[in-house]
């Protein structure tokens, strides 16, 4: 049996951990064996408050949307920025005000990078807005499973997601799967899933996603940014799971592989943040530091969540994680694959 189509997660996402030093200018180099030219930056200072500062390569270093709140782009901001891609890291230059987003003197910050890969099931995507229901293309020669859309143009709008698990819905005890494409969530913000007629009520295809005409993905004139995923056996999964409310023995999560990188929401319960958790960050298990996605705020310790060779099991009744009976959703990409191609097996953290 094969477990993994990519024996090597890191040529294709990594994470970079530093220390701010502030310099004016600094080149990151990633710690793997393995180069990567990474074409999404996503970048955050863990010690204190800082925005999530996302550059890409199709928009152009310099350029950055924050994740965490509805501000359009700006370009080459004043607090720091992520100024060129390299073969294998970025490079960083400080604002003209200060360098918080990027290398303030002693800070500590975490960058997740990926690489843009239809092998890897990545796509990045802007397209203008017509103001007419339409579908945009995408390279990835496979159906998207998570697409984050964002106006770039102007500000106000939120980030609009596309999960094809966010209808999951629990009746009689039975999991029941929805139509994907009728609901949306807003990653900047703790609100739970909403019926909204964003993508066109259809699903997205292996060579198109469809978009409907509001502001926050098609408004006239306007234009927009789409990161698309693909799962990949053994490298990405974004799937869902029912809390059962049991902080000693959560609900078990088979991803396939030992995760470099999880992100989790409570899809059905509003006022629960969006849960970030790093491989590298902390020492895993029983001691598992977290970020929060949708806020500037900075790293929380705590022992909330456990990650296994194969998959992940929440150790908490946090709403945002294990709430007995909540449909969470989850995106999930690897450290290393449950058993890779040579037959070598991963083990627990």
């Amino acid at each position: 049996m094969a477990y993994t189509t990519i024996d090597d997660p890191t040529a294709y996402f990594q994470i970079e951990l530093y220390t701010g030093d502030g310099e004016a200018t600094r080149a990151h180099t990633f710690d793997s064996d393995t180069d990567m030219s990474p074409d999404l930056v996503w970048l955050k200072k863990r010690n204190t408050d800082g925005f999530h500062v996302l550059t890409d390569s199709v928009r152009g270093a310099g350029k950055m949307l924050a994740a965490n709140n509805t501000d359009g782009e700006s370009s080459n901001s004043n607090s720091g920025y992520v100024s060129a891609f390299g073969t294998d890291g970025f490079t960083t230059t400080n604002g003209t005000s200060n360098a918080v987003y990027v290398n303030t003197d002693g800070s500590i910050y975490i960058a997740w990078c990926w690489k843009e890969s239809a092998t890897a099931g990545f796509d990045i995507v802007t397209y203008s807005g017509t103001g007419s229901a339409k579908t945009e293309s995408h390279s990835l020669s496979a159906v998207p499973h998570f697409i984050m859309v964002k106006r770039r143009s102007s500000g106000g709008n939120s980030w609009v997601l596309y999960h094809d698990k966010l209808a999951t819905a629990v009746s009689s005890g039975q999991l029941v799967r929805g139509s994907p494409e009728d609901f949306t969530l807003a990653i900047d913000a703790t609100a739970a899933r909403v019926d909204e007629d964003l993508w066109s009520d259809t699903a997205p295809t292996s060579s198109v996603f469809s978009v409907e005409t509001a502001n926050g993905v098609n408004a006239s004139s306007s234009t927009y940014l789409a990161y698309c995923f693909a799962p990949i056996q053994g490298f990405s999964k974004f799937g869902t799971y029912v809390g059962n409310g049991d902080a000693s023995d959560g609900t078990w999560v088979n991803t396939g592989f030992r995760s470099a990188f999880i992100i989790i929401k409570n899809a059905e319960d509003a006022g629960n943040n969006w849960f970030g958790f790093s491989y590298n960050t902390a020492g895993f298990n029983g001691e598992s530091n977290h970020m929060v996605m949708n806020e500037d705020e900075a790293d929380v310790t705590n022992s909330y969540i456990d990650i296994y060779s194969n998959g992940f099991k929440p150790t908490t009744t946090d709403g945002g994680l294990n709430t007995d009976g909540s449909v969470y959703v989850y995106m999930a990409w690897a450290e290393m694959p449950f058993v890779n191609s040579n037959g070598v097996p991963a083990t627990a953290r």
